[in-house]
Protein backbone atom coordinates (compact mmCIF):
# COMPACT_ATOMS: atom_id res chain seq x y z
CA UNK A 1 0.00 0.00 0.00
CA UNK A 2 2.89 2.37 1.01
CA UNK A 3 4.37 1.56 -2.40
CA UNK A 4 1.22 2.64 -4.14
CA UNK A 5 0.92 5.34 -2.75
CA UNK A 6 4.44 6.49 -3.24
CA UNK A 7 4.20 5.84 -6.88
CA UNK A 8 0.35 8.09 -6.76
CA UNK A 9 2.74 10.95 -5.21
CA UNK A 10 5.81 10.86 -7.66
CA UNK A 11 3.72 10.80 -10.60
CA UNK A 12 1.31 13.72 -9.89
CA UNK A 13 3.90 16.17 -10.46
CA UNK A 14 4.68 15.24 -14.12
CA UNK A 15 0.98 15.27 -14.58
CA UNK A 16 0.87 19.03 -13.54
CA UNK A 17 3.83 20.27 -15.43
CA UNK A 18 2.79 18.60 -18.93
CA UNK A 19 -0.62 19.84 -18.11
CA UNK A 20 0.67 23.43 -18.01
CA UNK A 21 2.51 23.51 -21.15
CA UNK A 22 -0.60 22.82 -23.35
CA UNK A 23 -2.32 25.84 -21.22
CA UNK A 24 0.59 28.23 -22.02
CA UNK A 25 0.57 27.35 -25.53
CA UNK A 26 -3.46 27.59 -25.78
CA UNK A 27 -3.29 31.01 -24.58
CA UNK A 28 -0.67 31.89 -26.73
CA UNK A 29 -2.88 30.83 -29.44
CA UNK A 30 -5.87 32.51 -28.49
CA UNK A 31 -3.45 35.97 -28.28
CA UNK A 32 -2.37 34.83 -32.29
CA UNK A 33 -6.21 35.05 -32.88
CA UNK A 34 -6.95 37.95 -31.16
CA UNK A 35 -4.37 39.64 -33.46
CA UNK A 36 -5.56 37.99 -36.43
CA UNK A 37 -9.10 39.79 -35.52
CA UNK A 38 -7.53 42.69 -34.96
CA UNK A 39 -5.48 43.05 -38.38
CA UNK A 40 -8.64 42.28 -40.39
CA UNK A 41 -10.56 44.42 -38.79
CA UNK A 42 -7.95 47.17 -38.41
CA UNK A 43 -8.87 47.50 -34.50
CA UNK A 44 -6.20 48.84 -32.94
CA UNK A 45 -7.30 48.00 -29.59
CA UNK A 46 -6.87 43.98 -29.88
CA UNK A 47 -3.04 44.69 -30.55
CA UNK A 48 -2.80 46.10 -27.60
CA UNK A 49 -4.72 43.87 -25.51
CA UNK A 50 -2.94 40.85 -27.35
CA UNK A 51 0.80 42.70 -25.91
CA UNK A 52 -0.59 42.97 -22.05
CA UNK A 53 -2.00 39.46 -22.42
CA UNK A 54 1.49 38.42 -23.77
CA UNK A 55 3.28 40.57 -20.80
CA UNK A 56 1.65 38.08 -18.44
CA UNK A 57 2.36 35.35 -20.25
CA UNK A 58 6.35 36.26 -20.29
CA UNK A 59 7.42 33.80 -17.10
CA UNK A 60 6.03 30.98 -18.77
CA UNK A 61 7.45 31.19 -21.93
CA UNK A 62 9.54 27.79 -22.31
CA UNK A 63 11.58 26.55 -25.49
CA UNK A 64 8.79 23.65 -26.02
CA UNK A 65 6.09 25.76 -26.15
CA UNK A 66 7.59 28.68 -28.21
CA UNK A 67 8.51 25.67 -30.74
CA UNK A 68 5.16 24.90 -30.87
CA UNK A 69 3.78 28.29 -31.40
CA UNK A 70 6.01 29.02 -34.46
CA UNK A 71 4.46 25.67 -36.27
CA UNK A 72 1.22 27.19 -35.53
CA UNK A 73 1.34 30.52 -36.23
CA UNK A 74 4.46 30.23 -38.73
CA UNK A 75 4.30 28.14 -42.29
CA UNK A 76 7.15 25.18 -41.13
CA UNK A 77 9.96 25.44 -43.75
CA UNK A 78 9.42 29.35 -44.44
CA UNK A 79 12.12 31.76 -44.16
CA UNK A 80 10.51 33.22 -41.47
CA UNK A 81 9.90 29.72 -39.54
CA UNK A 82 13.80 28.80 -40.59
CA UNK A 83 15.29 31.88 -39.17
CA UNK A 84 13.04 31.98 -35.60
CA UNK A 85 13.72 28.74 -35.10
CA UNK A 86 17.45 28.75 -35.23
CA UNK A 87 16.84 31.02 -31.86
CA UNK A 88 14.66 28.66 -30.12
CA UNK A 89 16.71 26.14 -28.34
CA UNK A 90 15.97 22.35 -28.91
CA UNK A 91 13.55 20.41 -26.37
CA UNK A 92 13.82 17.47 -24.58
CA UNK A 93 11.98 13.80 -26.12
CA UNK A 94 9.25 14.19 -23.68
CA UNK A 95 8.43 17.64 -24.51
CA UNK A 96 8.30 17.02 -28.22
CA UNK A 97 5.86 14.43 -27.88
CA UNK A 98 4.04 16.90 -25.98
CA UNK A 99 4.01 19.72 -28.63
CA UNK A 100 3.58 17.56 -31.48
CA UNK A 101 0.42 16.19 -29.85
CA UNK A 102 -1.04 19.37 -29.39
CA UNK A 103 0.22 21.08 -32.47
CA UNK A 104 -0.96 18.33 -35.06
CA UNK A 105 -4.30 19.46 -34.51
CA UNK A 106 -3.63 22.59 -35.67
CA UNK A 107 -2.83 22.90 -39.43
CA UNK A 108 -1.23 26.23 -40.36
CA UNK A 109 -2.74 28.78 -42.45
CA UNK A 110 -1.24 29.32 -45.93
CA UNK A 111 -0.55 32.64 -46.03
CA UNK A 112 0.66 34.12 -42.69
CA UNK A 113 -0.47 37.87 -41.71
CA UNK A 114 2.22 40.45 -41.21
CA UNK A 115 1.31 41.50 -37.65
CA UNK A 116 2.00 37.05 -36.46
CA UNK A 117 4.74 37.35 -37.86
CA UNK A 118 6.07 40.29 -36.32
CA UNK A 119 4.63 38.48 -32.78
CA UNK A 120 6.72 35.97 -33.49
CA UNK A 121 9.53 38.10 -33.85
CA UNK A 122 8.51 39.41 -30.49
CA UNK A 123 8.08 37.18 -28.59
CA UNK A 124 11.57 34.49 -29.58
CA UNK A 125 13.34 38.92 -28.53
CA UNK A 126 11.33 38.69 -25.03
CA UNK A 127 12.07 34.58 -24.53
CA UNK A 128 16.45 35.12 -25.63
CA UNK A 129 16.19 38.41 -23.27
CA UNK A 130 14.75 36.59 -20.09
CA UNK A 131 16.93 33.78 -20.91
CA UNK A 132 20.24 36.32 -20.67
CA UNK A 133 21.54 35.34 -24.64
CA UNK A 134 22.19 38.81 -25.47
CA UNK A 135 24.18 38.32 -28.11
CA UNK A 136 21.47 36.10 -30.03
CA UNK A 137 18.89 38.43 -28.40
CA UNK A 138 20.64 41.18 -30.79
CA UNK A 139 20.52 38.96 -33.61
CA UNK A 140 16.91 38.63 -33.62
CA UNK A 141 16.20 41.80 -33.14
CA UNK A 142 18.19 43.41 -36.22
CA UNK A 143 16.40 40.57 -38.36
CA UNK A 144 12.99 42.17 -36.53
CA UNK A 145 13.94 45.62 -37.82
CA UNK A 146 14.87 45.27 -40.92
CA UNK A 147 11.68 43.27 -41.62
CA UNK A 148 9.58 45.69 -39.93
CA UNK A 149 11.21 48.91 -42.32
CA UNK A 150 9.07 46.75 -45.23
CA UNK A 151 5.88 47.10 -43.68
CA UNK A 152 3.62 50.02 -43.83
CA UNK A 153 0.52 49.08 -42.12
CA UNK A 154 -1.15 50.57 -39.16
CA UNK A 155 -1.88 47.45 -36.91
CA UNK A 156 1.48 46.62 -37.17
CA UNK A 157 2.84 50.49 -35.13
CA UNK A 158 1.79 49.06 -32.01
CA UNK A 159 3.96 45.55 -32.57
CA UNK A 160 6.53 47.85 -33.83
CA UNK A 161 6.97 49.81 -31.30
CA UNK A 162 7.46 47.13 -28.65
CA UNK A 163 10.25 45.56 -31.05
CA UNK A 164 11.81 49.32 -30.87
CA UNK A 165 11.96 49.18 -27.19
CA UNK A 166 13.72 45.64 -27.24
CA UNK A 167 15.99 46.30 -30.10
CA UNK A 168 17.60 48.86 -27.94
CA UNK A 169 17.14 47.51 -24.43
CA UNK A 170 19.39 44.06 -26.30
CA UNK A 171 21.78 46.62 -27.35
CA UNK A 172 22.33 48.56 -23.94
CA UNK A 173 22.55 45.30 -22.06
CA UNK A 174 25.70 44.40 -23.69
CA UNK A 175 27.07 47.94 -24.12
CA UNK A 176 26.73 48.70 -27.53
CA UNK A 177 24.16 51.33 -27.58
CA UNK A 178 26.41 53.78 -30.23
CA UNK A 179 25.93 51.34 -33.22
CA UNK A 180 22.58 52.01 -33.19
CA UNK A 181 22.14 55.02 -33.29
CA UNK A 182 22.07 55.76 -37.01
CA UNK A 183 19.85 53.26 -37.55
CA UNK A 184 17.04 54.75 -35.12
CA UNK A 185 17.52 58.02 -36.28
CA UNK A 186 16.46 56.18 -39.58
CA UNK A 187 13.52 54.61 -38.18
CA UNK A 188 12.01 58.15 -36.27
CA UNK A 189 12.32 59.86 -40.02
CA UNK A 190 10.66 56.60 -41.53
CA UNK A 191 7.81 56.86 -38.72
CA UNK A 192 7.63 60.35 -39.52
CA UNK A 193 6.95 59.99 -42.76
CA UNK A 194 4.16 57.10 -42.14
CA UNK A 195 2.42 59.03 -39.81
CA UNK A 196 3.16 56.83 -37.28
CA UNK A 197 2.75 58.65 -33.92
CA UNK A 198 3.52 56.00 -31.85
CA UNK A 199 6.26 54.99 -33.07
CA UNK A 200 7.94 58.23 -33.30
CA UNK A 201 7.05 58.35 -29.67
CA UNK A 202 8.89 55.42 -28.86
CA UNK A 203 11.82 56.24 -31.27
CA UNK A 204 12.30 59.89 -29.54
CA UNK A 205 12.27 58.12 -25.91
CA UNK A 206 15.18 55.92 -27.32
CA UNK A 207 17.01 58.23 -28.89
CA UNK A 208 17.28 60.43 -25.68
CA UNK A 209 18.26 57.55 -23.70
CA UNK A 210 20.97 56.35 -25.95
CA UNK A 211 22.18 60.56 -26.10
CA UNK A 212 21.81 60.68 -22.09
CA UNK A 213 23.73 57.50 -21.80
CA UNK A 214 26.90 59.03 -23.36
CA UNK A 215 26.09 62.21 -21.72
CA UNK A 216 25.26 63.93 -25.02
CA UNK A 217 23.38 66.49 -23.33
CA UNK A 218 23.21 68.76 -25.96
CA UNK A 219 22.66 66.71 -28.93
CA UNK A 220 19.72 64.94 -26.95
CA UNK A 221 18.20 68.86 -26.73
CA UNK A 222 18.76 69.39 -30.36
CA UNK A 223 16.93 66.49 -31.47
CA UNK A 224 13.86 67.10 -28.75
CA UNK A 225 13.59 70.73 -29.63
CA UNK A 226 13.29 69.71 -33.36
CA UNK A 227 10.97 66.45 -33.09
CA UNK A 228 7.56 66.67 -34.40
CA UNK A 229 5.24 67.38 -31.10
CA UNK A 230 1.73 66.15 -30.79
CA UNK A 231 -0.81 64.76 -28.15
CA UNK A 232 0.36 61.72 -26.30
CA UNK A 233 -0.68 58.23 -27.37
CA UNK A 234 1.30 55.91 -24.81
CA UNK A 235 1.07 57.18 -20.43
CA UNK A 236 4.77 54.89 -20.18
CA UNK A 237 6.44 56.51 -22.93
CA UNK A 238 5.09 60.30 -21.91
CA UNK A 239 6.29 59.57 -18.07
CA UNK A 240 9.77 58.37 -19.97
CA UNK A 241 10.02 61.40 -22.08
CA UNK A 242 8.68 63.71 -18.69
CA UNK A 243 12.27 62.03 -17.24
CA UNK A 244 14.40 62.51 -19.91
CA UNK A 245 13.58 66.03 -19.71
CA UNK A 246 13.95 66.69 -16.50
CA UNK A 247 17.62 65.39 -16.67
CA UNK A 248 18.21 67.45 -19.80
CA UNK A 249 17.31 70.81 -18.20
CA UNK A 250 18.94 69.74 -14.63
CA UNK A 251 22.43 70.00 -16.66
CA UNK A 252 21.67 73.10 -18.48
CA UNK A 253 20.93 74.73 -14.55
CA UNK A 254 17.00 75.67 -15.62
CA UNK A 255 16.31 73.99 -12.29
CA UNK A 256 12.76 75.21 -11.99
CA UNK A 257 11.65 73.29 -15.30
CA UNK A 258 13.39 70.46 -13.85
CA UNK A 259 11.68 69.59 -11.21
CA UNK A 260 8.42 70.20 -12.75
CA UNK A 261 9.08 67.94 -15.51
CA UNK A 262 10.42 65.16 -13.15
CA UNK A 263 7.61 65.43 -10.10
CA UNK A 264 4.89 65.20 -12.85
CA UNK A 265 6.93 62.20 -14.39
CA UNK A 266 6.71 60.42 -11.00
CA UNK A 267 3.58 61.31 -10.36
CA UNK A 268 2.06 60.25 -13.82
CA UNK A 269 3.91 56.91 -13.56
CA UNK A 270 2.13 53.68 -12.79
CA UNK A 271 2.64 52.59 -9.48
CA UNK A 272 3.81 48.90 -10.47
CA UNK A 273 7.25 50.70 -12.24
CA UNK A 274 8.81 50.82 -8.89
CA UNK A 275 12.08 51.63 -10.32
CA UNK A 276 10.92 54.49 -12.36
CA UNK A 277 9.63 56.04 -9.69
CA UNK A 278 12.65 55.68 -7.50
CA UNK A 279 15.26 57.53 -10.09
CA UNK A 280 12.62 60.21 -10.48
CA UNK A 281 12.37 60.87 -6.82
CA UNK A 282 16.35 60.55 -6.74
CA UNK A 283 16.84 63.72 -9.41
CA UNK A 284 13.85 65.72 -8.19
CA UNK A 285 15.23 65.64 -4.46
CA UNK A 286 18.84 67.41 -5.73
CA UNK A 287 16.88 69.62 -8.16
CA UNK A 288 14.95 70.70 -5.12
CA UNK A 289 17.96 70.89 -2.62
CA UNK A 290 19.75 73.13 -5.76
CA UNK A 291 16.81 75.37 -5.49
CA UNK A 292 17.06 75.97 -1.71
CA UNK A 293 14.15 74.03 -0.97
CA UNK A 294 14.40 71.07 1.04
CA UNK A 295 11.89 68.05 0.21
CA UNK A 296 9.34 66.78 3.08
CA UNK A 297 10.55 64.18 4.70
CA UNK A 298 7.41 62.14 3.15
CA UNK A 299 9.40 61.87 0.05
CA UNK A 300 11.93 59.66 1.63
CA UNK A 301 9.47 58.20 2.97
CA UNK A 302 7.28 56.74 0.43
CA UNK A 303 6.01 53.07 0.08
CA UNK A 304 8.82 50.85 -0.88
CA UNK A 305 11.21 53.39 -1.61
CA UNK A 306 13.05 54.04 1.69
CA UNK A 307 16.15 52.53 1.11
CA UNK A 308 16.79 53.23 -2.13
CA UNK A 309 16.23 56.82 -1.22
CA UNK A 310 18.72 56.92 1.98
CA UNK A 311 21.46 58.18 0.79
CA UNK A 312 19.40 61.32 -0.66
CA UNK A 313 18.00 61.24 2.89
CA UNK A 314 21.35 61.71 4.81
CA UNK A 315 22.03 64.22 2.02
CA UNK A 316 19.38 66.50 2.32
CA UNK A 317 20.07 66.28 5.86
CA UNK A 318 23.53 67.65 5.85
CA UNK A 319 22.68 69.92 3.13
CA UNK A 320 19.48 71.32 5.69
CA UNK A 321 22.08 71.83 8.71
CA UNK A 322 24.68 73.63 6.60
CA UNK A 323 27.26 71.41 8.14
CA UNK A 324 30.23 71.16 4.90
CA UNK A 325 32.09 68.40 6.97
CA UNK A 326 29.19 66.09 7.34
CA UNK A 327 28.10 67.20 3.41
CA UNK A 328 31.85 65.71 2.65
CA UNK A 329 31.07 62.45 4.84
CA UNK A 330 27.77 61.55 3.20
CA UNK A 331 29.27 62.25 -0.27
CA UNK A 332 32.31 59.51 0.14
CA UNK A 333 30.06 57.27 2.07
CA UNK A 334 27.52 56.63 -0.67
CA UNK A 335 30.31 57.69 -3.95
CA UNK A 336 29.09 54.25 -4.89
CA UNK A 337 25.28 54.44 -4.83
CA UNK A 338 26.00 58.34 -6.55
CA UNK A 339 28.26 56.98 -8.97
CA UNK A 340 25.98 54.17 -10.07
CA UNK A 341 23.02 56.84 -10.77
CA UNK A 342 24.67 59.28 -12.62
CA UNK A 343 24.45 61.72 -10.59
CA UNK A 344 28.51 62.88 -9.11
CA UNK A 345 28.24 66.41 -11.24
CA UNK A 346 25.10 67.37 -9.03
CA UNK A 347 26.58 66.42 -5.72
CA UNK A 348 29.15 68.70 -6.76
CA UNK A 349 26.67 71.62 -7.48
CA UNK A 350 25.63 71.00 -3.87
CA UNK A 351 28.71 72.30 -2.03
CA UNK A 352 27.54 75.94 -2.77
CA UNK A 353 24.54 75.49 -1.62
CA UNK A 354 25.98 73.82 1.75
CA UNK A 355 28.35 76.47 2.32
CA UNK A 356 25.42 79.10 1.82
CA UNK A 357 22.91 77.57 4.08
CA UNK A 358 25.67 77.24 6.90
CA UNK A 359 26.58 80.95 6.32
CA UNK A 360 23.01 81.84 6.52
CA UNK A 361 22.95 80.40 9.90
CA UNK A 362 26.03 81.78 10.95
CA UNK A 363 24.62 85.57 9.74
CA UNK A 364 21.46 84.76 12.11
CA UNK A 365 23.28 83.82 15.10
CA UNK A 366 26.22 86.54 15.64
CA UNK A 367 26.04 90.20 15.24
CA UNK A 368 29.37 89.90 14.30
CA UNK A 369 32.16 87.35 13.64
CA UNK A 370 35.61 87.16 12.39
CA UNK A 371 36.40 85.71 9.00
CA UNK A 372 38.54 83.19 10.79
CA UNK A 373 35.83 82.11 12.94
CA UNK A 374 32.93 81.49 9.62
CA UNK A 375 36.07 79.91 8.23
CA UNK A 376 36.52 77.38 11.05
CA UNK A 377 32.74 77.09 11.58
CA UNK A 378 32.20 76.44 7.83
CA UNK A 379 35.36 73.96 8.07
CA UNK A 380 36.80 74.92 4.81
CA UNK A 381 39.69 73.18 4.31
CA UNK A 382 41.38 74.75 1.82
CA UNK A 383 45.28 76.37 2.01
CA UNK A 384 43.96 80.33 3.12
CA UNK A 385 40.38 79.75 4.80
CA UNK A 386 40.09 83.31 5.67
CA UNK A 387 40.52 84.79 2.13
CA UNK A 388 38.21 82.17 1.14
CA UNK A 389 35.64 82.75 3.65
CA UNK A 390 35.81 86.57 2.95
CA UNK A 391 35.29 85.80 -0.71
CA UNK A 392 32.18 83.65 0.10
CA UNK A 393 30.49 86.28 2.49
CA UNK A 394 31.29 88.56 -0.23
CA UNK A 395 29.52 86.87 -2.88
CA UNK A 396 26.58 85.70 -0.34
CA UNK A 397 26.42 89.61 0.47
CA UNK A 398 26.63 90.51 -3.31
CA UNK A 399 23.32 87.74 -4.36
CA UNK A 400 21.48 89.18 -1.53
CA UNK A 401 21.40 85.42 0.63
CA UNK A 402 22.66 87.43 3.54
CA UNK A 403 21.94 90.72 5.12
CA UNK A 404 24.98 92.09 6.28
CA UNK A 405 28.33 94.31 5.59
CA UNK A 406 32.37 93.17 5.70
CA UNK A 407 34.76 95.11 7.69
CA UNK A 408 37.76 94.49 5.36
CA UNK A 409 40.04 96.90 8.14
CA UNK A 410 38.83 94.34 11.14
CA UNK A 411 38.40 91.32 9.43
CA UNK A 412 34.74 91.43 10.97
CA UNK A 413 31.39 90.29 9.39
CA UNK A 414 28.24 92.31 10.68
CA UNK A 415 25.15 91.22 10.60
CA UNK A 416 22.32 93.51 10.16
CA UNK A 417 19.58 93.84 12.88
CA UNK A 418 16.45 92.03 11.72
CA UNK A 419 13.16 94.91 12.26
CA UNK A 420 10.19 94.13 12.54
CA UNK A 421 8.86 92.53 9.11
CA UNK A 422 4.92 93.86 9.83
CA UNK A 423 6.04 97.04 9.68
CA UNK A 424 6.61 96.86 6.22
CA UNK A 425 4.26 96.15 3.25
CA UNK A 426 5.96 92.51 2.65
CA UNK A 427 2.73 90.58 3.96
CA UNK A 428 0.55 92.97 2.15
CA UNK A 429 2.53 91.92 -0.99
CA UNK A 430 2.15 88.31 0.30
CA UNK A 431 -1.41 88.22 1.02
CA UNK A 432 -2.41 90.23 -2.58
CA UNK A 433 -0.32 87.24 -4.14
CA UNK A 434 -2.30 84.78 -2.94
CA UNK A 435 -5.57 86.56 -3.28
CA UNK A 436 -5.10 86.90 -6.72
CA UNK A 437 -3.85 83.12 -7.38
CA UNK A 438 -6.84 82.27 -6.04
CA UNK A 439 -8.80 84.80 -7.89
CA UNK A 440 -7.28 83.25 -11.40
CA UNK A 441 -8.03 79.65 -10.32
CA UNK A 442 -11.59 80.87 -9.80
CA UNK A 443 -11.61 82.57 -13.55
CA UNK A 444 -10.11 79.39 -15.24
CA UNK A 445 -12.57 77.11 -13.60
CA UNK A 446 -15.47 79.33 -14.75
CA UNK A 447 -13.83 79.81 -18.47
CA UNK A 448 -13.22 75.52 -18.73
CA UNK A 449 -17.48 75.28 -18.16
CA UNK A 450 -18.15 77.10 -20.94
CA UNK A 451 -18.33 75.17 -23.88
CA UNK A 452 -16.45 75.71 -27.37
CA UNK A 453 -18.49 78.14 -29.77
CA UNK A 454 -19.82 76.32 -32.78
CA UNK A 455 -19.82 78.56 -35.77
CA UNK A 456 -21.85 75.50 -37.74
CA UNK A 457 -24.63 75.69 -35.20
CA UNK A 458 -25.10 79.09 -34.72
CA UNK A 459 -25.20 80.22 -38.29
CA UNK A 460 -27.87 77.28 -38.14
CA UNK A 461 -29.65 78.96 -35.36
CA UNK A 462 -29.40 82.16 -37.39
CA UNK A 463 -30.96 80.82 -40.53
CA UNK A 464 -33.80 79.44 -38.52
CA UNK A 465 -34.36 82.32 -36.51
CA UNK A 466 -34.26 84.51 -39.98
CA UNK A 467 -36.70 82.02 -41.57
CA UNK A 468 -39.04 82.08 -38.11
CA UNK A 469 -38.90 86.28 -38.43
CA UNK A 470 -40.85 86.31 -42.09
CA UNK A 471 -43.26 83.76 -41.01
CA UNK A 472 -44.29 85.71 -38.59
CA UNK A 473 -43.98 89.14 -40.46
CA UNK A 474 -46.29 86.95 -43.24
CA UNK A 475 -48.79 85.85 -40.36
CA UNK A 476 -48.70 89.05 -39.17
CA UNK A 477 -49.45 90.62 -42.70
CA UNK A 478 -52.27 87.95 -43.52
CA UNK A 479 -54.27 88.80 -40.35
CA UNK A 480 -54.10 92.22 -40.72
CA UNK A 481 -55.16 91.57 -44.26
CA UNK A 482 -58.21 89.56 -42.88
CA UNK A 483 -58.91 92.22 -40.34
CA UNK A 484 -59.42 94.84 -42.78
CA UNK A 485 -61.86 92.66 -44.87
CA UNK A 486 -64.26 92.28 -42.05
CA UNK A 487 -64.26 95.81 -41.55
Amino acid sequence: MTQDVEMKDNQTPSHTVSSSVPSTLQQLKEIASVIDTGSYSKEMRRILRAIRLTMGLRRKLTAPVLSAFLNFALVPGSDVHARLSVFVPKADDHDMEVDTVTSATQTPAKHVLPELEIYAYLLVLIFLIDKKKYNEAKACASASIARVKNLNRRTVDVLASRLYFYYSYSYELTGDLAEIRGNLLALHRIATLRHDELGQETLLNLLLRNYLHYNLYDQAEKLRSKAPRFEAHSNQQFCRYLFYLGKIRTIQLEYTDAKESLLQAARKAPVAAQGFRIQCNKWAVLVRLLLGEIPERTTFMQKGMEKALRPYFELTNAVRIGDLELFRAVAEKFAGTFSTDRTNNLIVRLRHNVIRTGLRNISISYSRISLADVAKKLRLDSANPVADAESIVSKAIRDGAIDATLDHANGWMVSKETGDIYSTTEPQLAFNSRISFCLNMHNEAVRALRFPPNTHKEKECAEKRRERHQQEQELAKHIAEEDDDDF
